[in-house]
């Protein structure tokens, strides 16, 4: 919801409504889900210019009922705000925060978006929330401050530069709902305010909590704040034997009969989301009150990564699992989350793992690169086929597409190849880089016309000079987790000389170079344990697949490739590929 005077601009699921004292003036209907929404200054730009922040990576610039045109953004758009609260200068400024922790300030133009600046999430922090600008320095200039889903609040200031710099960070232990400055708790003191998710308001003051001069022994808290502190400790106290009283007559009347337990609401902000940088998927949850555990079950093998705040004691049961393939394998995660109340009660949370689980939609492609394609057609519809690929592939809109066809850009994370998809009534178009991509689509895509009875004409054309193309991508990743590999290998053995001689100049500079780095080479392998076999699996996929579409079953020459593999010989692998049939 945006007001600006007498206009409201109101937003469900994938429709836009803007009311003018309450009467309806304009309508759309976008093409993916809307996360918010915001309305250019009128008296800066005289005229009403709506913005919308949408799943599917762009803000949609509207003017009246019709789309103005679209800005294409780095990640999933979720927050927007009007730079320094007004829009800037021109009021035409906008500050976007996105769902992989991005920010971004576009200049929204009559005819055409300007980009300002931008700022990657190098420190791998949670998504934008909200979003607030004021001058906390008390310097004349506007600060931004950000609140993000994994609880840390920043205040971003603008010195020089016109790139806003980090200024502050701090780590609450929710995720932040609503961020906001102002003079709060004491006159000519600010303060910024932050409301998390289970309810909780903090503040952060200007105000010195010391009294000025004396050893840092002798500094006292002020009177009026001793003051408010004993006021909050008495009221605790009073509302901790109010909370023993409430239980004791819970469990009196828990013993009678005819009492009936009855089950206690509980809400889970939930989040499942693939993250660009190492391909893995982050499941983010939070519940109002302490979580006592988590039970995680899927029915697809799962690596679990460790994360520096993890603070749960892990334990595994494990099952009977086959040879680990990196897409292609598809299912259901769950989720039980029990929280720490009484009587014990559980929900569970499914997220789905899709065939395609790695991609990542993108805006565009390289169409210069060798594409495999893969064709089907057949008495299916639009609405059918759309289904199909939500199916198959992430961050694809439920909703069935206005319009008779559609095209959609996909990005592999973890490998950086590509996916094209066209498609409309009776008739889909796959093209990819990756020859293995072609493969899963066409099984899945031919299971889920089967159940539904369809009968589907696939056709596909392979290029030879693809399978080269992805090999060298997979190469320096396999050649450098193979390196990594080997060199945590010797850290023991190395460590165990260096214990023994006392000394270890006498040791070539390599190992050297080992010994001091072997925190972080230990860290790195301690973040990506299967790295390695996942690199394996998919190279055994890509040869597997190669020859699946010329009708040869190569399996029995998979543990010669596996020898090869560990060869780490780029020409010797292609050459391999190439000889193999």
């Amino acid at each position: 919801m945006h007001i600006s005077g007498a206009d409201l601009f109101l937003c469900a699921s994938y429709i836009y409504n803007h009311y003018c004292d309450c009467k309806d003036q304009h309508y759309f209907l976008s093409g993916d889900k809307i996360n918010d929404v915001l309305c250019l200054p009128v008296d800066k730009v005289n005229c009403i210019t709506p913005v919308l922040a949408c799943q599917d990576r762009v803000l949609r610039v509207l003017q009246g009922s019709d789309l103005l045109y679209e800005v294409e953004v780095p990640g999933p758009p979720t927050v927007l705000a009007l730079n320094s609260g007004n829009g800037g200068d021109s009021g035409e400024e906008i500050v976007f925060g996105t769902s992989d922790g991005k920010l971004g300030l576009v200049q929204i133009t009559g005819s055409k978006p300007i980009p300002k600046w931008e700022i990657g999430n190098e420190k791998k922090r949670g998504g934008i929330l909200c979003i607030d600008s004021f001058d906390i320095t008390g310097d004349g200039v506007k600060e931004l401050l950000i609140g993000r889903d994994d609880g840390v609040l920043e205040i971003y200031s603008f010195e020089s530069a016109d790139d806003p710099v980090l200024r502050y960070d701090h780590a609450l232990s929710e995720s932040i709902a609503s961020v906001q400055g102002g003079c709060v708790g004491k006159d000519g003191y600010d303060e910024i305010l932050a409301s998390t998710y289970s309810g909780w308001l903090t503040g952060l003051t200007t105000e010195p909590v010391h009294r000025e001069g004396g050893s840092a022994e002798e500094l006292k808290l002020s009177q009026e704040m001793q003051s408010k502190i004993s006021s909050l400790r008495n009221e605790l106290e009073h509302l901790q034997i109010k909370v023993l009283q409430e239980r004791e007559k819970y469990q009196q009347s828990s013993q009678s009969s005819t009492a009936v337990s009855s089950v206690p609401a509980f809400s889970v902000n939930d989040k499942f989301t693939l993250n660009k940088d190492d391909a893995s998927y982050s499941l983010i949850l939070e519940v109002q009150t302490a979580i006592d555990i988590v039970l995680v079950q899927s029915d697809v093998p799962l690596d679990l990564l460790d994360v520096d705040k993890n603070s749960a004691v892990v334990s595994f049961s494990s099952c009977d699992s086959e040879v680990r393939s990196i897409e292609g394998q598809y299912g259901t995660l769950q989720a039980y989350v029990t929280p720490r109340i009484q009587p014990k009660t559980c929900q569970v949370h499914q997220y789905q793992i899709k065939p395609l689980s790695l991609h990542q939609r993108t805006h565009s492609i390289d169409h210069d690169r060798p594409m495999n394609t893969l064709t089907l057609k057949g008495q299916f519809s639009f609405a059918e086929i759309h289904s199909w690929v939500v199916f198959c592939l992430p961050e694809v809109p439920e909703k069935t597409p206005a319009g008779e066809s559609i095209t959609f850009y996909f990005h592999n994370t973890f490998l950086g190849t590509q996916l094209e998809s066209t498609y409309r009534k009776g008739e889909g178009c796959f093209k990819s880089d990756n020859i293995s991509t072609i493969s899963i689509l066409k099984d899945v895509l031919s299971k889920e016309a089967t159940k539904r009875k369809i009968n589907l004409n696939i056709s596909y054309d392979v290029n030879e000079e693809s399978v080269r193309h992805t090999l060298k991508l997979i190469h320096p990743k396999l050649e450098y987790q193979q390196l990594l590999a080997k060199k945590v290998h010797l850290i023991d053995a190395l460590r165990e000389l260096q214990v023994h001689e006392g000394n270890v100049d006498f040791l070539l500079p390599k190992y050297r170079s080992i010994l001091e780095e072997a925190d972080q080479l230990l860290e790195e392998y301690k973040k990506q344990p299967a790295h390695l076999e996942r690199l394996y699996g998919m190279i055994t996929d890509l040869f597997i697949d190669k020859f699946k579409f010329k009708g040869t079953n190569v399996k029995t020459k998979v543990p010669l490739l596996l020898e090869i593999l560990d060869g780490c010989d780029q020409d010797g692998l292609i050459a391999f590929f190439e000889s193999a049939a």
